[in-house]
């Protein structure tokens, strides 16, 4: 699936397609998370589809494809995890994935959101230590939900320039993420001030 095909699937099918293009990113979707929901938030601006039922149903599928990976480790465990440190595009990211566990525990949950691929291996591997899923619910989905908001905000914002700035984030990561959520804070903030300008 392409840009264009994701496009028009959701103008076909709606908000399953929105759902269904997240859920499956734990196989490999070729089209990066960033650029899926940023479109459901570009979708909604133009009309296509009413904004806060874009919304949930791309956090539904944002949580609901990490959470996959989760319930794959508690039941499945090390062999998947075999096959992955044999595939060399993989491994250089589950080293990444481990050594941030090591480091900050289960806040590196949180933080994975804004590193590409390691944040479908991050649910794995607390899945296969049979961390306690109000845990995982605590850790990731309050994240999700910050991280979605940020970039189907941004997909408002950035209208059809969608692919290039997704495509973007995901190249750059965290470093780029962070200063577009910056970015975000600044604008709302901004017509926040001006309504209530308005308002007086």
């Amino acid at each position: 699936m392409n840009y264009d095909t994701l496009i028009h699937s959701i103008s076909q099918f709606g908000y399953a397609a929105l759902f269904f293009a997240l859920w499956l990113g734990i196989v490999g979707m070729p089209i990066p998370d960033e650029v899926i929901v940023m479109t459901g938030g570009a979708v909604s601006k133009t009309g296509i589809l009413l904004t806060f039922p874009a919304f949930i149903i791309t956090y539904l599928g944002v949580i609901s494809g990490l959470s996959l990976g989760y319930v794959l480790g508690r039941f499945l465990g090390s062999p998947v995890l075999d096959k992955l440190r044999r595939k060399k595009n993989i491994d250089k990211h589950l080293k990444t994935a481990e050594n941030m566990l090591n480091k900050y525990g289960n806040f590196a949950l949180s933080f994975s959101y804004f590193i590409p691929v390691v944040r479908h291996i991050i649910p794995y591997l607390v899945g296969m230590n049979k961390m306690p899923y109000r845990h995982y619910v605590l850790y990731s989905y309050t994240a999700g939900l910050v991280w979605t908001f940020i970039f189907f905000v941004l997909g408002q914002l950035v209208g059809s320039h969608v692919q290039s700035v997704g495509t973007m984030v995901y190249h750059y990561g965290i470093y780029v993420g962070l200063s577009f959520t910056i970015i975000i804070f600044i604008v709302l903030l901004f017509r926040l001030r001006q309504r209530i300008r308005k308002l007086r």
